[in-house]
C-alpha cells in the first residue's frame, strides 16, 4: 500500500468502505480495498473544499462601498481574465469568465498546496493535469457546439469541402494532441519543481531551498496562466463566428 498523507489517512477512515463498494458498482475495483482514496483525490478533494469555502467567504463580504482585500484580490483575477479572453476571443467572451477563474484556481491552488508540509500537490501526478484537459476540451467543444449547432462540424473539414475526408482525422488528431499538450505541459512542471524542492531541502535544509520555494511559486503561477491563456484560445477558435 503506497504511503498516505495524513489527510487521505482521514478520508480513507472515513469513506474507505463507501468508496470501494461504488467503484466496484462501477466495475472499477480499486487496488487497495482499505484505501480506494489516493493523495491525489484526496488533494482535490480539499482544494475544492477550500475553493468553495473561499468564494463563499468572499460572497458574504462583498461591498460597493468599502471593499475588503479578498474582493479586491477576485476582482483583480476576474478583470485580469476577463481583459485576456476579450483580446483573444472579443466583446462576447464575458459569458466564460467564471468557467475560467474557476479554472484557474483550481489549478493555482493544486500547484501550491504542495508547499505546505504534510500535503502534495496534485497536478505533480499525471491524472490530475489531465483531468482539466479534458474538462477544458469538453467546455470549448461543447461552447462551440452551443454557439453553431451542427455546423461546428465544419471546422473539422477545412476551408475545402474536397478536402474534407483528409482534414477531419487530421484535425481529430489535432484536438486530441491539445490533451496531451495541457497535460505534459503542467504536469511535468510541477512534478520537476517538488523534487527539486524535495532535494535541496534533504541536502540543505535552510537558506537556498528558500528561493527554490520562490520559484515553485512563480512556476506555479506561470503554468496556471499558460493553461488557462491556452483554454482561451481553443474556445476562440471553437466559437469563432467562422470557421
Amino acid at each position: 500500500m503506497p504511503e498516505q498523507l495524513w489527510f487521505t489517512a482521514l478520508l480513507n477512515h472515513l469513506l474507505a468502505g463507501r468508496v470501494d463498494a461504488m467503484l466496484r458498482a462501477l466495475g472499477i475495483p480499486p487496488v487497495y480495498p482499505q484505501a480506494p482514496i489516493s493523495n491525489a483525490v484526496a488533494m482535490q478533494i480539499l482544494v475544492a473544499a477550500f475553493l468553495i469555502l473561499f468564494f463563499i467567504l468572499v460572497r458574504s463580504r462583498l461591498s460597493v462601498d468599502e471593499p475588503g482585500g479578498l474582493q479586491h484580490i477576485m476582482e483583480g483575477a476576474e478583470i485580469f481574465i476577463k481583459d485576456q479572453s476579450r483580446e483573444i476571443i472579443g466583446p462576447h467572451s464575458e459569458g466564460f469568465t467564471s468557467f475560467l477563474v474557476a479554472l484557474g484556481f483550481f489549478i493555482l491552488i493544486c500547484n501550491l498546496i504542495g508547499m505546505i508540509p504534510g500535503f502534495d500537490s496534485p497536478t505533480a501526478v499525471p491524472s490530475v493535469p489531465f483531468g482539466c484537459a479534458i474538462v477544458a476540451f469538453i467546455y470549448y467543444h461543447y461552447q462551440g457546439l452551443k454557439k453553431s449547432g451542427v455546423g461546428y462540424l465544419k471546422h473539422f473539414a477545412g476551408p475545402f469541402w474536397w478536402l474534407a475526408w483528409l482534414m477531419f482525422p487530421i484535425e481529430i488528431i489535432s484536438h486530441l494532441a491539445r490533451l496531451l499538450s495541457l497535460t505534459v505541459r503542467l504536469f511535468a512542471n510541477m512534478f520537476a519543481g517538488d523534487m527539486v524542492i524535495l532535494v535541496f531541502f534533504s541536502l540543505i535544509p535552510i537558506g537556498i531551498p528558500v528561493a527554490f520555494l520562490g520559484l515553485h511559486v512563480f512556476v506555479s503561477l506561470l503554468q496556471t496562466y499558460i493553461f488557462v491563456l491556452l483554454t482561451i484560445v481553443y474556445l476562440q477558435g471553437a466559437v469563432a463566428e467562422e470557421h
